[in-house]
């Protein structure tokens, strides 16, 4: 997987839990979860749809790479060498 398909997927699975995301007014090292007002149940329901879209085991240690669209995409990518 590359990086824009990464960004893709990160893009997809946070749609699926908040469809109306402006990810044109999201900056790549913005963190999603604050600027989307993400929930600790939205976020778990993004990283749960990210693993499954992906086939990626995603473990609670990971989540700390997973607030930016940037740092999401480099995790994927990273996982997928």
């Amino acid at each position: 997987m590359n990086r824009t398909e990464a960004l893709n997927v990160v893009k997809d699975s946070i749609a699926h839990v908040i469809p109306d995301a402006d990810f044109a007014a999201l900056g790549p090292d913005e963190r999603f979860r604050d600027a989307l007002e993400m929930d600790s149940l939205d976020f778990l329901s993004f990283v749960e749809t990210l693993g499954a879209r992906t086939g990626i085991r995603i473990d609670d240690e990971d989540t700390p790479h997973l607030t930016t669209l940037s740092g999401s995409a480099d995790f994927l990518v990273a996982r997928t060498k």
